[in-house]
């Protein structure tokens, strides 16, 4: 049965149905509960141990405790309140096809969470809407035909929060799952082996250990443990500066809206019947957004509030007098292997992108999907075979490549683009939108890969390069003859350009 405690009762244990209500006074008899349910609650040993309860800690933990796996899992989070973030807020609809593909789909609803049918992207006060397509390269979602009628798909927009508790909630109601609220210290190790065998824990009540066949650490983008484990470097460059409208008037209901201009660019998308997310990039160092300058405040008051459509400015500005600002670093972290017995890292502890393009919770869900095909009980029986669940491991580094390598490369590329401060990135950055423009395929494929929906790297060199060649053609269209020396070495270093943004994102994902 699944409960909530600082720490599990030493006796029989009292269960409560969700993470809302106060426990249940109903007492279950020990002799009422399956082995391994005694064996979870009472000794703290489970088949699975999962750090962090949210959007790939919560959807794994009740992945692996269903049928046909029946893991006993215990998903430990320091905070069982329902989290206030500004990001997280945007599943697309390769996000949306997976959650249903885990039989996650309820937790859409009740969260009065916005459908989304695509994008409007604002160049300097020209739109161009690039929706979602429909049937991709031979892939089919349920509801994609009906009267004989292709649709297109759909991702949905939410309150981050009310979208984890609903998960949380259904973790809760798990007959192989214990939600602990508990903060972890610290990894136990064999001290022959090496192996990991669980967490130690802290709470109001003292220390506590628990263990795992299968320790997954999966703390987020503020990973405790990630600098223990993963080699690489996090690089953050830029913040989204977030303030929540209300009752804004969008350009086009319904779609998450990119506003370019001749700084970096800003989201704009429902979450709510009535609430409306902005999201500002602020560049390190920017001087408008220094202190000297008047902070961030003042940068989102008088540089980012004129270029803003004028339909969206009486309600930013309320917003902005509310003095409601919040932050976010938008940072970039390359997948590695996971290569330590008895461990795995994943969600963004392990791999992170910009999240311009609203591909985090996608790559998560994706990934639970296919660690669900991975850790099978016929594949791998004993989760505490180290050997086979670290192969298990390297198959899953490179399998999720066909969907997480084209999120991760394009958010990184289309933010260079979006956040131009050069002529050559100026150029590509107008070439992108002159291509949108072009409709039909040159929305549909891009849109397509953004969406998760398309899980074709090759497609995504494709619709860059393309983009790079139109970037140069309308260079060397709008020169004057007598400038065409100049323009040919101006074209050369577009095309260079757009060589330096995507190589190393790409060879970023060609490392283990």
């Amino acid at each position: 049965m699944s409960h909530i405690h600082d720490t599990p009762p030493p006796s029989s244990p009292s269960l409560p149905t969700s993470i809302s209500s106060p426990p249940s006074p109903t007492i279950i008899k020990p002799t009422e509960l399956s082995p391994k349910t005694l064996r979870r609650m009472l000794h703290h040993e489970s088949d699975v141990l999962i750090v962090g309860a949210g959007i790939l800690g919560t959807a794994l933990a009740i992945t692996l405790a269903r049928p046909p796996h029946s893991r006993s899992v215990t998903l430990l989070e320091k905070s069982l309140k329902e989290p206030d973030r500004i990001v997280g807020e945007l599943l697309q609809p390769g996000g949306v096809s997976a959650l249903k593909d885990l039989g996650l789909e309820e937790c859409l609803e009740g969260i009065d969470s916005v459908r989304v049918k695509g994008y409007e992207v604002i160049y300097y006060g020209q739109g161009v809407e690039i929706g979602y397509p429909g049937n991709t390269v031979g892939q089919r979602s349920e509801g994609d035909v009906a009267g004989g009628k292709n649709l297109r798909r759909e991702g949905r927009s939410f309150h981050h929060g009310r979208f984890i508790r609903r998960l949380r909630e259904l973790a809760t109601k798990e007959q192989n799952v214990s939600v602990v609220e508990s903060t972890v210290t610290e990894v136990v190790k064999c001290e022959h082996t090496g192996h990991i065998l669980g967490v130690q824990c802290l709470n109001s009540c003292g220390k506590n250990v628990y263990f795992g066949q299968l320790t997954v650490l999966a703390d987020g983008y503020a990973s405790k443990f990630r600098k223990q484990y993963i080699s690489r470097s996090v690089v953050s460059k830029s913040r989204f500066w977030g303030l929540e409208l209300i009752d804004a008037v969008l350009p086009k209901p319904l779609h998450g809206h990119v506003i370019l201009g001749d700084g970096a660019p800003v989201l704009l998308y429902q979450i709510g019947s009535r609430e409306t997310r902005a999201l500002v990039d602020v560049p390190e160092g920017l001087d408008t957004a220094s202190t000297k300058n008047g902070g961030v405040k003042r940068h989102l008051r008088e540089v980012v509030l004129p270029s803003l459509p004028k339909c969206v400015k009486p309600s930013f500005e309320r917003a902005l007098d509310e003095g409601k600002l919040r932050s976010m670093p938008n940072s970039f972290l390359p997948p590695s292997v996971n290569r330590f017995p008895g461990m795995v890292m994943l969600g963004d502890a392990m791999n992170m992108r910009h999240p311009l393009t609203g591909g985090g919770m996608t790559v998560a869900f994706n990934d639970v999907v296919l660690l669900k095909e991975l850790l099978s009980p016929e594949v791998v029986p004993d989760l505490g075979n180290t050997k086979l669940v670290l192969k298990q491991m390297e198959k899953f580094h490179w399998r999720r490549k066909g969907l997480t390598s084209v999120i991760n490369i394009l958010a990184q590329a289309l933010y260079s683009l979006f956040a131009a401060n050069d002529p050559q990135l100026k150029a590509l950055q107008l070439g992108c939108f002159r291509y949108f423009q072009c409709g039909g395929q040159c929305v549909d494929g891009p849109v397509g890969l953004l969406a998760g929906i398309i899980r074709r790297p090759l497609l995504l060199f494709y619709h860059f390069f393309s983009v790079a060649l139109l970037s140069i053609w309308l260079v060397l269209s709008e020169s004057p003859l007598y400038t065409m020396p100049l323009t040919l070495i101006s074209s050369v270093s577009i095309l260079y350009k757009a060589c330096v943004v995507l190589s190393p994102f790409v060879l970023s994902e060609l490392k283990n």
